[in-house]
């Protein structure tokens, strides 16, 4: 169940925003924007154990697992608010879904978003207090794991048409969860923020995991043509998810922009490119897994003659290095050989 605070409804007339009208206290969760709501459901996918499954690596996720209880839920949802847009009519094909991650404690809907989501059926929802000043693994990932998985029931969402994106850090987080949940969200929009995957940063999930996002994710990145430093981060980002065999991305940039969210006509072409049902060439990818599958087994193997010789110190540094770079990927060889090693 949805239970709304403020409701706020959007007229528009020859592409312009009108002034607000403002609803009664407690509204139900008709079309328009809802600035206050909170959710009763939490989901076993945003659980401490599953979060240390899929977004922590294997040394790291043992060392938190050793300090304290796994059990449970990271959060209490029921004291947790959201906002929610909802289209004024609802697609034939069903309502799609964009969780967005907010850089700030609040979210808000970027300017000249809300025609967009009209248009496409698409519905918006982002955590409060969930800013770049708030916990990552255990907040921000979770908050938008189990706004996902609210509406999509609450809303009858198409599984195929759920969407994460965020803005500037919020972006960054975006891309953790889209790696992390593929099983949730089909793609990612990253508006002016992203890094490398296969970091201690953002550790590879499990193969299972991996393959999926591989084989079925969609990224776009989108940049304005004048913030500088995200469009190096973007470079190095899309050459990391290359490399691990990520081919779905396409880039964009919006013209005479710094730092800012993407305005309405290229936030139109982002969800368009990430709505568009069209597979994407994935040529290569047997061969590419193949490369990473090799140079795991070499980094393994190396690691196991460190082991073998008694030279502990290298054995633990390249133990460390491998769990960075290949993270759960290399999951039963990491535990295997750290167990060696002691």
């Amino acid at each position: 169940m949805l239970r709304c605070g403020k409701l706020i409804r959007y007229r528009y007339a020859a592409g312009l925003l009108f002034a607000p009208l403002m609803l009664g206290a407690a509204a139900p969760p008709a079309p328009g924007l809802h600035t206050s709501v909170t959710f009763d459901r939490v989901t076993p996918l945003s659980s401490t154990a599953e979060l240390l499954r899929r977004v922590y690596s294997p040394i790291t996720a043992k060392q938190i697992a050793t300090t304290g209880s796994t059990a449970g839920q990271p959060l209490d949802i029921v004291h947790e608010t959201f906002a929610v847009y909802v289209p004024e009519r609802k697609p034939p094909q069903g309502y799609a879904l964009l969780v967005f991650v907010p850089p700030s404690s609040a979210t808000n809907l970027p300017a000249g978003w809300a025609p967009v989501l009209d248009d496409e059926g698409v519905i918006f929802v982002g955590a409060n207090n969930s800013g770049n000043d708030a916990k990552v693994q255990f907040r921000r990932i979770p908050l938008a794991v189990m706004a996902a998985e609210q509406l999509m029931r609450d809303y009858g969402v198409d599984p195929s048409r759920v969407f994460v994106g965020g803005f500037s850090g919020g972006a960054r987080v975006a891309l953790r969860i889209a790696l992390a949940y593929p099983d949730v969200f089909r793609g990612a929009l990253l508006n002016s923020g992203s890094d490398p995957i296969g970091t201690a940063a953002i550790p590879l999930p499990p193969a299972d995991l991996l393959h999926r996002f591989q084989e079925s994710s969609r990224v776009y990145f989108l940049t304005g043509d004048l913030d500088m430093g995200p469009r190096g981060e973007q470079a190095e980002s899309k050459a990391s998810l290359q490399k691990f065999c990520v081919f779905d991305v396409q880039t964009a940039s919006f013209w005479r922009a710094g730092h800012a969210t993407a305005d309405r006509h290229a936030f139109s072409a982002a969800l368009g490119a990430l709505l568009d049902p069209a597979a994407a060439k994935r040529d290569g990818l047997s061969e590419c897994r193949a490369r990473n599958q090799s140079e795991l087994a070499s980094a393994v193997q190396h690691l196991d003659a460190l082991i073998a010789s008694g030279d502990k110190p290298a054995a633990r540094q390249a133990l460390t290095d491998l769990d960075t770079k290949f993270g759960n990927l290399a999951a039963p060889e990491i535990v295997a050989l750290q167990q060696k090693l002691r």
